[in-house]
C-alpha cells in the first residue's frame, strides 16, 4: 500500500487533486484491509503488525489499529469516500482505492434533538427508512445508503420510534449487508473473488 498522500458520497464531491491523480494513473492496484471505520464513525490506519492479528471485526482490539486523530486527514478520506457497483466501500487516495473494513455498516448517524440526520462524514441525510434488529441497534436507510445510528444518539431514536416518527422494520443483523448492498470486508470478499470496480 502505499502511504496516504493527502492532509463522499459522489464524485462531485471529490477532490479535484484526487481525479486529476486518477486521469495520469488509471490503473494503479487497490488496497485491501489498511483502513477502518468504526460503529462509532472513527476511522482506523491498519498496519500490517495490526492485519497479521486477525479482522478488523475479529475481537482482538489491537487488530484495529491506530486510530486516526488527524483532522485534516480524517476530512480528506472523508470527501473521497463512496463506494463501488458491489457495495464495497472506499477512500479514493490519489490514484489509489483503499477499500474500508466495516465494523457495522457504512454510514454511522448522529442524531440531533429535532431528529435530524448527519453522517459521520458531517455530510446531512434524510431517513427513509428505520430498521431495528436483534440486538437492538437502530438503522436508517437514507437518501445517502444504510447506516447504524451511533450509541450516544439512542434515547433521541428510541423517542422517535415511541412518537411514530420512525416505524422500524425488524431484520436480523445477518441479513443487513444483502438487503441494503454494502459489503463489510472487502479485503476477505477479495479474498474469494476478484473485486470488480
Amino acid at each position: 500500500m502505499n502511504a496516504f498522500s493527502g492532509p463522499a458520497a459522489d464524485n462531485a464531491a471529490m477532490d479535484d487533486i484526487v481525479r486529476q491523480a486518477l486521469a495520469k494513473w488509471p490503473n494503479v492496484p487497490h488496497c485491501y484491509g489498511w483502513l477502518g471505520l468504526d460503529a462509532r464513525g472513527n476511522w482506523y490506519l491498519r498496519d500490517q503488525a495490526a492485519q497479521a492479528l486477525g479482522p478488523f471485526t475479529g475481537g482482538d482490539p489491537q487488530a484495529r489499529g491506530t486510530k486516526l486523530q488527524h483532522e485534516k486527514l480524517i476530512e480528506f478520506i472523508q470527501r473521497n469516500y463512496e463506494a463501488d457497483a458491489q457495495g464495497q466501500w472506499f477512500f479514493q487516495n490519489g490514484p489509489q482505492r483503499v477499500y474500508v473494513e466495516l465494523e457495522a455498516t457504512p454510514w454511522i448517524w448522529r442524531i440531533a434533538p429535532d431528529c435530524s440526520v448527519t453522517a459521520h462524514t458531517g455530510h446531512p441525510a434524510r431517513a427513509q427508512r428505520c430498521v431495528l434488529d436483534e440486538r437492538g441497534h437502530v438503522y436508517l436507510e437514507t437518501e445517502r445508503g444504510f447506516g447504524l445510528v451511533h450509541t450516544l444518539d439512542m434515547e433521541i431514536a428510541a423517542d422517535a420510534i415511541a412518537s411514530g416518527l420512525w416505524v422500524p422494520m425488524e431484520l436480523p443483523i445477518a441479513e443487513l449487508p444483502q438487503r441494503f448492498g454494502y459489503v463489510r470486508s472487502p479485503q476477505a470478499r477479495q479474498r474469494t473473488q476478484p473485486a470488480v470496480a
